[in-house]
């Protein structure tokens, strides 16, 4: 004989629904040689990546302190930015 399924109640569809939402927030599902696997989130600031809001936020003395020279914008980035119109960002 088939067991017989209970219905949740209100409380715990609510208790289940908050937890897929943190689980949505914390994990994304991606392929990986052809099978869907749950990853951890890359962490974001303001739903920005982290080196995108670092790149668009951070000051040159602090990119300094922190050895991100690659991300220190000189005089010849800025007017090749302002020259171009292909860039994406806003000048």
């Amino acid at each position: 004989m088939a067991k017989i399924k209970k219905k949740l109640t209100a409380a715990q569809k609510r208790v289940r629904k908050k937890a897929k939402a943190e689980r949505q927030k914390k994990y994304m599902w991606v392929f990986i040689n052809g099978k869907q696997v749950r990853i951890k989130r890359p962490p974001t600031i303001s739903g920005m990546d982290v080196d995108e809001y670092i790149q668009n936020n951070a000051d040159p003395v602090w990119l300094h302190q922190n050895k991100m020279w690659e991300y220190i914008r000189t005089e010849e980035d800025e007017e090749f930015y302002q020259n171009s119109n292909c860039c994406k960002h806003q000048c």
